[in-house]
This record gives structure tokens, sequence and C-alpha cells, in this order.
């Protein structure tokens, strides 16, 4: 059986004269990436900038709302309401299509961030907002959730394409959730490691969570790694190498679902 995959990263992180990330590096070892949109993170400036260099690169592009917290970079709950959390997907991802426009490429899919992402994986008042939103504005835009979440199947039910994803560098709890952030070892830095993880997902939909249980994936069409994480483009640069190697196909998840 022969595999395709994405590789997705976060980037457009920047903002103002603070630098996060290490987006000139990671670019070229990418196929899609997620920009922020300017809640948690990002700027106008850096949105058109990492717009243009992923455009250098051919590298699809997607929107990566999140909460309005950018002092908290979007990691931080916050309570909204269902009409806030649609108005601030439109706001965001309705930023991102402008600028695509300007810049004469297609927006191809939407990743909510941090702390609203991990939500609507399990809350159905936030994931319905969300999917509704994108729908009203572009219904052919592409959804990353992981597979079984809540967020996955609300945005299949509006009939949106849902791009099912693995983290790479994150660790696993049993129930298919991601490690806190706060927890040792809820972030693998060795390329080695994440190479290795990463191939056992596609190929057999399975993931080692912290305990030892093996949690059940399904399929996945993206893989995710981190901009932030200190040896982020040896990993990309790794992941990309590995996955050629083992005869997986990498391409933009657009142009296989």
């Amino acid at each position: 059986m022969a595999f395709q995959v994405d590789v997705n990263c976060d980037l457009g992180e920047s903002y103002g004269s603070f630098k996060v990330g290490n987006d000139a590096e990671i670019m070229p070892c990418v196929t899609s990436v997620n920009i922020a949109c300017g809640f948690h993170a990002g700027d106008p400036l850096t949105i058109a900038h990492t717009i243009a260099l992923a455009k250098k690169h051919r590298v699809a592009v997607g929107a990566h709302p999140g909460y309005p917290d950018l002092m908290g970079f979007g990691r931080r709950e916050m309570q909204i309401t269902y009409e806030e959390a649609k108005s601030y997907i439109i706001y965001q991802v309705g930023a991102l299509q402008g600028f695509a426009k300007v810049f004469g490429i297609t927006l191809q899919h939407v990743k909510p961030h941090g702390a609203m992402y991990n939500k609507a994986l399990k809350n159905e008042e936030l994931a319905e907002a969300i999917a509704e939103a994108i729908l009203e504005l572009n219904s052919n835009l592409i959804v990353f959730a992981p597979p079984k979440s809540v967020m996955a199947k609300r945005a299949t039910k509006a009939g949106l394409r849902v791009a099912y994803e693995f983290f790479a560098d994150r660790a696993y709890n049993p129930d298919g959730s991601l490690v806190p952030r706060k927890m040792a070892g809820s972030v693998i830095e060795k390329p080695g490691e994440v190479v290795e993880r990463t191939l056992k997902a596609i190929t057999e939909g399975v993931v080692e969570a912290v305990n030892g249980e093996i949690v059940e994936l399904g399929t996945i069409h993206t893989i995710c790694v981190h901009s932030d994480t200190p040896t982020a483009p040896k990993i990309a640069q790794a992941l990309r190498s590995g996955l050629i190697k083992a005869g997986i196909e990498v391409k933009s998840v657009g142009q296989f679902i």
C-alpha cells in the first residue's frame, strides 16, 4: 500500500520586534504551514512575509486562529460564547484569505491553535462554532484535527474535508490527548525518535502513550512539527528525509484528500 502524507508546521508566530521560531530553516522541509492570524501571535507584516516565503517554496498555506491571548501565546484556556468563537474564526481566517488573495494563492486549510484546538477536540459547542464559521466563510477549506476527535466529527458532519493530524514531536496520553507542556517529557526533541514514531503512526495507525499503552489513531493525513521546539529545524529535515526514504510520498494535503 502506497502512503501519502502532508508535513505541517505552525509558522509566522513572530510579532513586532519579537522573533519566534525558525521559519526560514523549516519552510523548505514542510508541505503545509499554519500561519498565526494575530490573536495569539503574528501581525500583518509577519503574515505577509510568511506567505511570501511559503509561495517561494511552493508550500500550501493555512490559517492558524486562536484565542485573543497574545500574552499567553494562546495556550491558556478562555471561556467564550458560541457567537464569540464563530466571529473570532471568521475574523482571523478572513484576514489570511485576504493576504492569500493578494499573493495570488489559495488558502488550503484551517487549524485552530493551542488551547482553542485542545478544547475543540472534546467540546461540542466550540467545535460546532468553528466548523460553522469555516463552512460559511469558505466551504473548500480543509480542517486539521486528530482522528476520532469531536472537532473532526463536527467538521465532517458540516460537509467539510478533514485532514487527520498526528503530532510528531509531542507525547501522547493513553486517551489520545497530548501530554500537557508543563509535564516533563511532553515535547520530543530527538529527530530519530520523531521519525520512528511518525512512521509507525502512518503505516500502522498507532502511537505509544507515555505509560506504554498503544493508542489507536487510524488513518493519518498530516504530520505536525512545532517551530518552537529547540531542535525543530533538525526534526523537520530528518522527518522529511525519513518519510521519503521509507517510500512515503510527501505532498500538501489538499492534493490527496
